[in-house]
């Protein structure tokens, strides 16, 4: 987003007392905003009506400030109704918050587009034990805390004592005890359900032949099966494993990676390719090689 253009949002989100001298000049840069919008887009807006123009000042003034800033208002408006009520003062609040915390301007649309909710957070309930949980459970210092938002920016939108304590304790228990890569490579694990996502889909693992510290110890190797549908993923993937491929839970165990890779895009067309040239690949082989080193690795294993 240009400079000038994040200085304009943020003038808007500062003022909520603008002088009636000013009112008409939102109200028509609003007016403009609007009409370059499609004509969809505006009937699906929900603060968009014939009549729009009979909005409040400070309702048009907070629709201009979220689209200036990048974010798509009406979706912001749909997903969180509370900012309907909310004044530009709590708006402006939770911006410099964030920005005292490391964010910058830039990483605003999409912490905001991702989760509106946070705009209507309460600060010191809701935000602060955020940052204390990066802070003093994972050790991330203050100078990190945008690299760790900005990958899991629901990380905002989470409860520290509900949500992110609990998830984090569960899998500690589980084995993961390396902090910096959860706060870096894997925060959306920490604002992952226990309850009704993380052991659903080690229960998964345990019905298909595995026992649960075999699940566990694929999950530590591969955590981002913790981020894969049971439904979707998963069990599609299980079935053409066994049936189509004809291959061993052992092979599995080794390589999780497995459930990692489209099924419709690398799976079976490698596997096919295989079969057809009367190759048999390991999976990390099959699988983890580019398209160049798998055709030489058919080649060299004798393919036709």
């Amino acid at each position: 987003m240009p400079t000038a253009a994040a200085a304009t949002a943020l003038s808007f989100c500062i003022s909520s007392q603008a002088p009636s001298s000013s009112a008409a000049s939102t109200s028509q840069q609003l007016n403009i905003h609007l009409a370059t919008k499609p004509k969809s887009v505006l009937q699906n807006h929900p603060l968009y009506s014939p009549t729009h123009a009979n909005l409040s000042f400070q309702i048009k003034e907070k629709i201009l400030c979220l689209e200036i800033m990048g974010v798509d208002s009406g979706k912001a408006l749909s997903l969180n109704p509370s900012l309907h009520s909310a004044s530009l003062d709590s708006i402006h609040s939770i911006i410099y918050f964030l920005q005292s915390k490391g964010i910058q301007q830039k990483d605003l649309p999409r912490i905001f587009g991702m989760c509106p909710k946070v705009l209507t957070s309460d600060i010191k309930t809701d935000l602060d034990p955020v940052f204390n949980f990066l802070s003093q459970d994972l050790r991330v210092p203050e100078h990190n805390f945008r690299k760790v938002v900005n990958k899991c920016p629901r990380l905002l939108a989470s409860s520290a004592r509900d949500q992110l304590k609990p998830a984090l304790f569960y899998l500690q228990r589980l084995g993961f005890k390396d902090k910096e890569a959860l706060a870096y490579r894997d925060p959306v694990l920490l604002v992952s359900n226990v309850e009704h996502t993380l052991i659903p889909k080690l229960k998964y693992f345990e019905t298909i032949g595995l026992s649960k510290a075999e699940a566990v110890v694929m999950v530590l190797r591969c955590p981002a099966l913790f981020t894969f549908s049971v439904e979707n993923n998963f069990k599609p993937k299980f079935e053409y494993f066994v049936e189509q491929m004809k291959r061993k839970l052992e092979e599995l165990k080794e390589f999780p990676q497995y459930f990692a890779f489209s099924l419709e895009k690398r799976i079976k067309p490698r596997h096919i390719e295989a079969v057809e040239n009367g190759v048999k690949l390991s999976l990390p082989d099959l699988l983890k090689s580019t398209d160049k080193e798998f055709s030489e690795l058919i080649k060299r294993s004798g393919g036709r």
